[in-house]
């Protein structure tokens, strides 16, 4: 039969009943022949195949699970099984630890998060050839050095023959990786790549050398299946990678992460040592801790900013509601009271980096902790004034960004703060109208380079509306952003006092605000600059007021 009499086949079984037994059988059968006479080799009917496969295994699975049909689980695994060896990842990861123990197994209790954060589909990606690098970064102990091991056992059954490289900050790390592989591929009674791959020879005498660190399967060859060397290991002579260079913690940690000429000397030796042992069409998988932005990854996001062929993966401990990313089926992971715990335990800045891969440049941070003046309560008394500034919001990752300052003599006490990616213009000349009330503004300064003046006018119009009066001022700013909020930055930290971090949560405006003004760096790209570009105006404003030429848009008379 042709291509387009199996087709027809196919519509007329599943045209019938599919959740019955027979019929899941029958188009297991029919991939089968399908396979065998016009071979999956065509990426047409491979991608057809495993369309239908995919749809009977859910039916499949769907049966078994409601009916504990011993017939539905079959044919559901056969189908797995069948996807697997044909180069599908997340049938692949289940298939091979069919025979574990469900509470045991890696994957299958992983997977959802792995398929949230679009690792499974990167994986998928790579296999194949929609994208050439694949980025992941996780927080500690969450499976993503062991996904890669996985992954790696995979490669070399489905391209025995093309040598692939492992490397990581020593050979410690890389002697997991070769223990690891190894493993999976001399324990059948743990793992059944030998039932995936049964027409690749694998002799755990002759096809593994400890000492190298090498595992070849398939054809005897000069270049090894799997070479795991340290990256500071001599690579020359040693192997070429023609399908996966799999590099994992490339950094050895912070203090080699706190000194720019060892970063830097790190990115030469991977250029020169990792990547120059890659051979054409080479796909790259980098795992790292992100202890900062000048590691090998913060560099490949830089060189592959919008490169579509390139796909970087960062999942964060918490969630934007304080939850764990990282509470796996079967209680494995991690629970929201243990990343809390370990936010007590560590500096911010260590646990952004280590568990919210959120990489800074700590050198070259402009607002330190220590150096911020904090406050549990106000002074006695009434404020001087009570003043206010909005930084209005432009467009994509812009922040509306407006801190409210009660003035006591030279000290400004910043009580409360918009910060918000909301884009809906109506929702935020609301918080502001709610926020000058609440707090009795006197004066409220708009940046008005992107829409301000229409902003100032509407926050005036409704305050008038509920006979609140208050003094808005427009200021159009000329200055270079980045010289500005460095240039301003003594001023306010010699005359702001922010809230004790008791006082607010870290997924509220204020919190934030604070976390933005504590990793605002001036040695890297910054994503969010709001906050601290809203501090530099207000000092310049509070500063030198004499100097800022003004609109009044309102006014108390």
């Amino acid at each position: 039969m042709d291509f387009e009499q199996y087709k027809d086949l196919f519509k007329r079984i599943m045209a019938d009943d599919m959740s019955l037994y027979q019929n899941q059988l029958d188009i297991w059968q029919l991939l089968i022949d399908m396979r065998n006479n016009l071979s999956y080799a065509d990426p047409e009917i491979l991608e057809y195949a495993m369309k239908i496969s995919r749809y009977t295994h859910d039916m499949a699975s769907y049966v078994a699970g409601m009916t504990g049909s011993a017939n539905a689980e079959e044919v559901y695994w056969r189908l797995i099984l069948l996807e697997a060896q044909n180069c599908q990842v997340d049938s692949y990861l289940l298939y091979l630890e069919k025979n574990r123990d469900a509470d045991k197994r890696f994957y299958a209790p992983r997977k959802r998060v792995f398929e949230k954060f679009g690792i499974t589909s990167g994986l998928q990606a790579l296999v194949d050839d929609d994208i050439d690098l694949l980025t992941i970064s996780m927080p500690p102990g969450t499976g993503k050095s062991t996904m890669g091991i996985f992954f790696l056992a995979g490669c070399m059954g489905w391209w025995p023959d093309m040598p692939n490289l492992a490397s990581a900050h020593s050979g410690i790390l890389t002697r997991s990786f070769f223990d690891g592989v190894n493993q999976i591929l001399s324990d059948s009674f743990e793992y059944t790549w030998h039932e995936i791959f049964p027409g690749v020879k694998f002799d755990q005498r002759s096809g593994t050398n400890s000492k190298e660190q090498t595992i070849n399967v398939g054809s005897p060859k000069r270049f090894k299946s799997l070479t795991c060397r340290a990256i500071n290991a001599s690579l020359t002579g040693a192997t070429r990678c023609e399908k996966i260079l799999y590099a994992d913690d490339l950094c050895s940690g912070i203090e080699e992460a706190l000194s720019r000429e060892r970063m830097d000397k790190l990115w030469q030796t991977y250029n020169t040592d990792l990547k120059t042992r890659k051979k054409d069409k080479c796909k790259e998988i980098h795992i790292a801790t992100r202890w900062t932005v000048g590691d090998p990854i913060g560099h490949l996001q830089t060189e592959h900013e919008h490169d579509p062929r390139a796909k970087f993966i960062a999942a964060p401990a918490l969630d934007e509601n304080g939850e764990s990313n990282f509470e796996y089926d079967y209680g494995v992971g991690f629970s929201k009271e243990y990343f809390e715990d370990m936010k007590m335990s560590m500096d911010d800045v260590s646990f952004r980096c280590l568990y919210m891969n959120q990489p800074i440049e700590r050198e070259g941070l402009l607002y330190h902790e220590d150096e911020l003046r904090r406050y549990l309560t106000l002074p006695d008394g009434q404020p001087d004034a009570v003043v206010s500034l909005a930084d209005t919001k432009n467009k994509g990752t812009d922040y509306f960004v407006q801190p409210v300052f009660y003035k006591y003599g030279d000290d400004y006490y910043m009580v409360d703060t918009i910060c918000s990616e909301e884009s809906d213009y109506e929702t935020q000349y609301e918080r502001s109208v709610q926020m000058v009330i609440a707090h009795g503004v006197h004066a409220l300064r708009v940046e008005s380079n992107n829409g301000g003046s229409r902003v100032a006018f509407e926050i005036n119009r409704r305050l008038k509306d509920q006979g609140f009066y208050c003094n808005i001022t427009e200021n159009y700013t000329t200055k270079n952003k980045e010289t500005k909020i460095i240039v301003f930055a003594p001023w306010v930290k010699q005359h702001v006092y922010f809230r004790d971090s008791s006082l607010y949560s870290p997924k509220d405006d204020y919190g934030v605000f604070m976390t933005q003004l504590l990793s605002y760096t001036v040695a890297g790209k910054v994503l969010h600059d709001d906050c601290p570009d809203a501090l530099a105006m207000f000092a310049e404003w509070q500063g030198r007021p004499e100097s800022i030429p003004t609109r009044i848009v309102g006014s108390l008379f």
